[in-house]
């Protein structure tokens, strides 16, 4: 018997309630609950006829479509594990995750064809391949088991250490962090959701798609972001609700289209992935629509810190409160202990939608963890309501276009140079990507290199929104007592 709080089940229940209603609106096509069903029955037995078996790692190389949504239910109908992959990323990047996940199949849709290829010749292990838009032959699939506490989601986050970490979100997680946010921002039956996020990312699936898609809604998904497009989808489609990053609502609002967008249906607009700029709140709550400030990240599933539609107006600019069965605290940076009251820490999330850990990598798991609390690396500020703002971060990542940069992985790439002896990535603040990267470079002794020589080695390396924006040439870093780089200083001399 499956666990209660399995993830299959979601979309049989609304097909055996509400078969006819449309889950997905895709262009101009549509699918119904009884289809997302039935096509996700017949690939998770398409799977077992292939050899796959409970626990196996499925990755998915593709921009949204609705055949990812078929994959993620199959998965979670055959105890199988989705590793969604960011097609941004180099064919060596690619190849890394299918070889530390030890993908047995690969499904790969046709824009993203030439990269899937490459990334298999580049891998050491040789994952089946399949087409992601070839149909399923419908079969009867093998009783299978799912438990609660079973992976469904293997998802990779850049680390400290240069190298990604698979982040393993469980069934419960998943359950727990849809049921969290329907408690603050409720999706209902009868919403349109706007869906624009990637899926290669945890907030594509588990801030509205997967919670609309158990209530029984419609979900508008677009193949990725286009900002004149997703203004005429909320008026022709009458959307309801949506999610995004601050770069969404950014160009959504430059356009030439904002002002005269009829934007009566949108009920609320939820923005995470990185704080969002007071004004730019200001500009969306002047056309009507409620744009509601929310915090999370992968390890929580990833919904941490979300803002109620009434404190929106008077708590610009802060993130919210905990959502329900998730439990906050902040941490003294210095002392370690937890602070009482208002003031600065950083922020530690404790509950069920917490992962179970790093792939296959118990010392970062452990080292991810104090006291039983999840560390975040950001700092965060608590003010005597209760309400949380996001002030700074503990660690380097910084935030490009929604997109979590981490400098290491850069400075890993730039040290390989022949005529770099060390680099530190740092970010700084722009007004159309929120942060981008400056590379801080020591060149070797005799010999040189240029800027865009830099920023064209490290493009043949890394996915673009990693790549340095510019770069800038010293004779020494700085660096403490303890020979640690101080990149503080590097801030303040304007890197």
């Amino acid at each position: 018997m499956n666990g209660d709080m399995t993830i299959g089940r979601w979309i049989d229940d609304r097909a055996a309630l509400t078969p006819q209603r449309v889950a997905i609106r895709f262009g101009e096509e549509e699918r119904t609950y009884a289809d997302v069903a039935a096509r996700s029955d017949a690939l998770a037995a398409e799977f077992a006829l292939r050899g796959l078996a409970p626990g196996d790692r499925v990755a998915v190389l593709s921009e949204n479509r609705p055949e990812y949504v078929d994959v993620l239910f199959a998965c979670a109908k055959a105890g199988m594990v989705m590793v969604p992959i960011n097609w941004r990323l180099t064919a060596s990047e690619v190849a890394y995750q299918l070889d530390d996940a030890e993908v047995a199949m690969l499904i790969v849709d046709e824009p993203q064809s030439d990269l899937g290829v490459a990334a298999t010749s580049a891998a050491e292990i040789e994952p089946q391949v399949r087409p992601l838009r070839e149909p399923a032959s419908p079969a009867p699939a093998p009783p299978t088991v799912v438990q609660d506490d079973d992976a469904l989601f293997l998802i990779y986050t850049s680390g400290t250490t240069g190298r990604p970490k698979g982040a393993l979100l469980t069934h419960a997680n998943t359950f727990w962090t849809n049921l969290a946010i329907d408690r603050i921002m409720d999706v209902t039956t009868f919403d349109t959701v706007l869906q624009v996020l990637p899926q290669f990312h945890i907030g594509g699936w588990n801030v509205q798609p997967l919670l609309a898609w158990w209530k029984g809604a419609t979900v508008v998904l677009e193949p990725s972001f286009d900002p004149d497009r997703s203004l005429g989808l909320i008026e022709s489609q009458r959307v309801t609700t949506m999610m995004g990053v601050p770069a969404t609502y950014l160009f959504m609002a430059e356009s030439e289209r904002f002002a005269d967008t009829d934007l009566s249906s949108l009920r609320a607009a939820v923005v995470g992935g990185a704080p969002m700029p007071e004004p730019l709140i200001e500009r969306w709550l002047g056309r009507g629509v409620q744009l509601i400030q929310g915090y999370g990240l992968t390890e929580a599933s990833p919904n941490v810190l979300g803002l109620p539609p009434e404190d929106v107006a008077r708590k610009v600019g802060y993130a919210g409160k905990p959502y329900p069965h998730v439990a906050v605290a902040l941490r003294d940076t210095e002392t370690g202990t937890l602070v009482q009251g208002p003031g600065i820490g950083e922020l530690l999330v404790r509950g069920p939608s917490v992962f179970a850990g790093y792939w296959r990598n118990p010392e970062a798991s452990r080292d991810a963890m104090v006291d039983g609390w999840l560390r975040t690396g950001d700092v965060a500020e608590r003010d005597d309501e209760g309400f949380y703002r996001i002030r700074d971060r503990v660690k380097d990542m910084y935030i490009s276009g929604g997109e979590n940069v981490y400098p290491a992985e850069i400075e890993s790439i730039l040290g390989a140079h022949p005529s770099v002896i060390e680099a530190a990535v740092i970010g700084v603040p722009d007004e159309r990507w929120g942060e981008v990267g400056v590379a801080v470079v020591v060149l070797r002794e005799g010999l040189t290199a240029t800027s865009d020589e830099l920023i064209d080695w490290c493009r043949e390396r890394l996915a673009p929104f990693k790549v340095p924006r510019r770069v800038r040439f010293v004779d020494a870093l700085p660096r403490s007592a303890m020979n640690k780089i101080l990149k503080r200083e590097l801030v303040e001399e304007g890197a």
